[in-house]
């Protein structure tokens, strides 16, 4: 704003210059006992040329998870000499220099999160109820989260302590245990499409941000969303009271009003995203597919750029080279915080209008680290960042309350039991827990649990034992980060059956993206993707004895799937609930009344023609 200039009238006369009337003669001799005029003030200095443009970086990144500790995962990379070159990235401390690297390049700057920031994280924050990675992210100084799924894991109400802070128990978990006072994040978490029965949204739909150089100021506008289907893949209970609405509408709808506002540029963070067939930073785009496309396609152009997450996948995309009609600029930054998504608009002053775009995928590279056999080495070629010694600091004191229980052994494997899925889309590891489930809820005694299942998106990490053989308690929880406790109810053979079938279809669940789930020991079954919905499951049985449809079984079942998740709706029909113990405490301890445990075979299930 500019100050108002006051004028103060000179006290006594007012000083004029007379033209000759009726006879000669001038001001100076008219009035001669007036003293000299004084000089003329100075001319105020010209105000300062309004620049035709003001260059804004935006700095993001997505599905954090709560990896605070390097993930010792490497980004492939272009190599100077062709070929390319594994370079080592991630940690929570190195995405702190990378974030402040890239702002000091640029005093207008906004940084973003695109979801499941907190959520299916590593022990060192899960353990913590993710205090600690919202306090790492705190430090970074960042200005707003678009909540994910992953983020209503442990339902709304912690959600929102995670926003606003404090101490209440809203888990099985203490609050608070290392910051007796708990902030909250010192970010905005923006929800536009998630909707409370009052119609209000959970959180700010929209976030503006201004930008200012040689007088003259620019308006970023955020618009942050979590995908609609968030309600089919989290807890039910989580989410109850809530409504997840489509997301290309929301934006659409929010447009005037920013604009109304004076926003510039318009960015919708969202977290919803799609894969592409080529490198992390590769400009072409090329292959991009997944369900960002129609939300891409419904959007008004009035959008700027898109950043997504969800898929855990690195892009850049110029999108109107694939839809003239849709200017977007879409990116992602991968997964854990190994990379940052540079972002430059160039908006223009007088037309308020972004005319010009272009973004960068920026390693976080910070240590090397070992992988089997190869020692994964820093290279030249890419920046490194050094340690931000507040986050270090952070990490170090929640690792030093964490690593006793981390590094506690809880027993042995014969070999590694991985996530990687058979034809069968079955996995040891998979097939492994649901095991532990069964052994868990299936004391002697009425009502034991006969039959367990596993639902695979529930299973995070490789169980790897040590060259001993040894396995710890930080590695099993990693496999299991979500805190489910274990649920056994009654149900029918047909109504187990009827579960299966929502392996094809229910919700998101399709012939074509099948979630199978894992089976426990003694339970097989066949199916046939290409028969018809209600007859793709046979041959069931358990222990050899054909299932029979009329007879009651006990099931376990995690309490994710206990109340409908994954789409799993068919859990819902038993009967007779019965509680458990916390799947990782269950896990532990079958590995360790089995050590050493050999990873069972992944042959319960037979795929037909």
């Amino acid at each position: 704003m500019h100050a108002s200039l006051k004028h103060v009238a000179l006290a006594g006369v007012v000083l004029a210059t007379l033209s000759a009337c009726g006879g000669s003669g001038s001001s100076s001799n008219f009035f001669p006992f007036l003293p000299s005029a004084p000089p003329p003030a100075p001319a105020p200095p010209p105000a300062p040329a309004t620049p035709g443009s003001i260059d804004v970086k935006l700095i993001a990144f997505n599905d954090l998870h709560g990896n605070l500790e390097p993930p010792k995962l490497s980004i492939t990379a272009p190599a100077a000499g062709g070929g390319t070159v594994p370079v080592p990235a991630g940690g929570a401390a190195y995405l702190a220099s990378a974030v402040a690297s890239l702002k000091a390049k640029n005093e207008n700057n906004a940084v973003v999160s695109a979801g499941d920031m907190t959520g299916a994280s590593p022990l060192v924050s899960a353990l913590f109820l993710d205090e600690s990675t919202i306090e790492a992210v705190n430090a970074m100084k960042i200005d707003f989260n678009a909540v994910g799924n992953h983020e209503f894991d442990k339902g709304q109400t912690e959600l929102l302590r995670m926003k606003n802070g404090g101490c209440a128990k809203n888990t099985a978990l203490e609050p608070c245990r290392v910051n007796k006072a708990f902030p909250g994040a010192n970010f905005g978490f923006l929800a536009a499409n998630t909707v409370k029965t009052d119609g209000n949204t959970l959180f700010p739909a929209t976030g503006m941000k201004s930008f200012t150089k040689d007088g003259a100021t620019v308006k970023v506008a955020f618009i942050g969303m979590t995908l609609k289907g968030t309600p089919n893949i989290v807890t039910p209970a989580g989410v109850a009271g809530l409504s997840f609405k489509d997301e290309a509408d929301t934006a659409n709808a929010l447009i005037p009003q920013l604009k109304a506002q004076g926003a510039d540029a318009i960015v919708v963070v969202i977290h919803e995203g799609g894969t592409t067939t080529v490198g992390y930073n590769d400009k072409s785009c090329a292959g991009l597919s997944g369900d960002i496309l129609p939300i891409l396609n419904k959007l008004d152009a009035a959008v700027d750029v898109v950043i997504s997450g969800h898929t855990h996948r690195s892009y850049v995309c110029d999108y109107g080279k694939t839809n003239p009609a849709k200017p977007f600029l879409l990116t992602s930054a991968g997964q854990y915080g190994t990379l940052l998504t540079d972002i430059n608009l160039t908006i223009d002053t007088r037309t308020r209008k972004v005319t010009a775009k272009a973004a960068d995928n920026v390693i976080v590279q910070g240590e090397a680290f070992t992988s089997g056999a190869n020692t994964v080495a820093l290279t030249d070629q890419y920046p490194v960042f050094g340690k931000n010694q507040e986050v270090a600091a952070l990490i170090s004191q929640y690792l030093a309350i964490a690593g006793p229980l981390v590094q506690r052994v809880v027993g042995s494997l014969t070999a590694t039991a991985t996530r990687t899925q058979v034809a069968s889309k079955e996995s040891a590891l998979g097939n492994l827990i649901a095991d532990a489930q069964l052994a868990a809820t299936s004391p002697a005694g009425k009502g034991a649990a006969q039959i367990a299942f596993m639902n695979p998106g529930g299973v995070r990490a490789d169980l790897a034992p040590a060259q001993d053989g040894s396995v710890t308690y930080g590695q099993i929880f990693a496999v299991q980060p979500f805190g489910n406790s274990l649920v056994v109810k009654t149900m029918t053979g047909a109504q187990i059956k009827a579960v299966l079938e929502q392996q094809f279809n229910s919700g998101s669940n399709t012939v074509a993206a099948p979630k199978v789930l894992l089976p426990s020991r003694g339970l097989t079954y066949s199916y046939s993707a290409s028969a018809p919905g209600g007859a793709r499951i046979s041959n069931m049985a358990l222990n050899g004895t054909a299932i029979d449809p009329a007879a009651n079984y006990r099931v376990t079942m995690n309490s994710f799937l206990a109340t409908g998740g994954d789409n799993f709706t068919g859990f819902n029909q038993g009967t007779d609930t019965l509680g458990g113990d916390q799947d990782v405490d269950a896990l532990e301890a079958y590995i360790k009344a089995n050590s050493p445990l050999a990873p069972p075979a992944t042959d319960r299930i037979t795929v037909l023609p």
